[in-house]
């Protein structure tokens, strides 16, 4: 997007308009000390356009992208392969200018893409229904513990311990300021984790993800019945959507309430964002649920119409009990996740999936044959936790200064010293056989 600067008169207009005496005054509530005395050395106060792009250009050439190296970047955010007629599609101006249908009756190809897309979301969940989605899937997972909270009218949520930390993060920040209790169990890196003990009369819900952030696969359908048993709900998130081609769905495990991060398809990995977050849960909680839900109906003519339904937030009738603070969803990264899944079907998303477990299956039988380092995982999809015989993230570093993107180290997101040597490899269908053999020979040379 192009930056075109205000005149000096524009920024006093605006300055007067808003009743500051200067753009300084603006940050008068940071403290002194945060704040910069200089400008940033190297950066000027101005330069010719093309100037500018030419010393951008060269800032963003020093970043080892994930096009340009071999990739094995996970932790919640994968690189897939997205069809050329996804891109071509959202950039249609019908799409790309389209927002939240605040005057939904107008926006009826808006409102009809949601259906679908909520469609696809309750069928890869096995849950009964879907909303128009969330921001991502940080955010989705703090709104099902909320909504655990309305419907069991408790206070308390237990957190696994193989939950992203992001997401952990996230829930408990929220719990600190609106009000309700977080546990965070132990880091579970291998998987092992029993949460059972920690049900109790005041549990609202326990959150635990599938695959989870160490990449184990789990069934949780006894731990359904359990949390069932103590009156409260079972949250799953899924960070990688692309492992339910494979992977027995939540809802089948007995889930009350899934979320995912739907990023893997039809959204690059773009530095963090714009994601779109999914949300599912069981039809009997369907009036707890946050955020939009698009609905079908019929017009005076019997034709098939779409309409916002149960949009009981905010901004709407509920005000202060509205359910959610979620004032929009991700429209155009849910449109992109609609046409991925649409273009693949039910049997190109198996068979993506299959392809995802068959690289990364290769790939770990080849990094743990390397001396000293040790798969922590006895079932996993496309991602998987490697034990290496030294702190990881100066491995990692070195990878890098040979064009190889080796990971994530798990200490960077879980600052622990049991984390020090964790090492969170990703393999998509993105990988080349060159490429593992890169990060093979790579690793076993910074190893030694």
């Amino acid at each position: 997007m192009r930056f075109l600067p205000q005149t000096d008169a524009d920024r006093q207009v605006m300055l007067a308009k808003i009743g500051v005496p200067s753009i300084d005054a603006l940050y008068g509530d940071v403290p002194k000390e945060k704040l910069l005395a200089q400008p940033i050395a190297g950066l000027t106060n101005h330069l010719p356009e093309m100037e500018v792009e030419r010393v951008i250009g060269g800032m963003a050439r020093k970043n080892l992208g994930t096009s340009e190296a071999p990739s094995f970047l996970g932790a919640g955010a994968y690189r897939h392969h997205i069809p050329a007629a996804v891109d071509h599609l959202i950039q249609r101006g019908e799409f790309l200018t389209s927002y939240t249908p605040y005057q939904p009756e107008v926006a009826q190809g808006t409102l009809q893409y949601l259906f679908e897309f909520q469609t696809q979301v309750a069928l890869v969940t096995a849950m009964d229904v879907a909303n128009a989605s969330m921001y991502d899937g940080a955010t989705a997972t703090t709104e099902a513990v909320a909504m655990a909270n309305r419907v069991t009218r408790r206070k308390k949520a237990v957190l696994s311990g193989g939950l992203h930390p992001h997401y952990r993060d996230v829930v408990v920040t929220h719990g600190h300021h609106t009000g309700f209790e977080t546990v965070v169990a132990p880091l579970d890196a291998k998987g092992k984790e029993d949460l059972v003990a920690q049900l109790g009369p005041d549990v609202s819900c326990v959150v635990v993800q599938n695959p989870s952030f160490f990449g184990h696969l789990s069934d949780f359908t006894r731990l359904a019945e359990a949390v069932h048993a103590a009156g409260a709900l079972l949250i799953v998130a899924v960070t990688e959507i692309v492992s339910l081609g494979l992977v027995t769905p939540p809802g089948e495990m007995g889930a009350d309430i899934v979320v995912a991060e739907g990023q893997s398809l039809g959204n690059p990995l773009g530095f963090g964002g714009p994601y779109v977050g999914l949300f599912a849960a069981r039809e009997k909680y369907l009036r707890q649920m946050p955020g939009r839900l698009a609905g079908q109906t019929v017009d005076v003519d019997g034709r098939r119409g779409w309409v916002l339904t149960l949009s009981t937030r905010e901004q709407h009738i509920r005000r202060e009990k509205a359910t959610s603070n979620i004032c929009t969803n991700s429209g155009l990264c849910a449109l992109a996740f609609t046409m991925h899944l649409t273009l693949l079907g039910e049997a190109g998303l198996a068979k993506l999936a299959a392809l995802n477990h068959a690289k990364a299956s290769r790939l770990a039988d080849r990094l743990a044959a390397l001396p000293g380092v040790k798969l922590l995982n006895d079932t996993f999809f496309n991602e998987f936790t490697l034990a290496l015989p030294k702190p990881a993230v100066p491995v990692v570093e070195a990878l890098a200064k040979k064009r190889i993107l080796g990971g994530v180290p798990v200490f960077r997101l879980h600052p622990a010293p049991e984390a020090e040597n964790l090492l969170l490899v990703a393999a998509t269908e993105l990988n080349s056989d060159d490429d593992m053999a890169a990060l093979e020979s790579g690793l076993k040379e910074v190893l030694a």
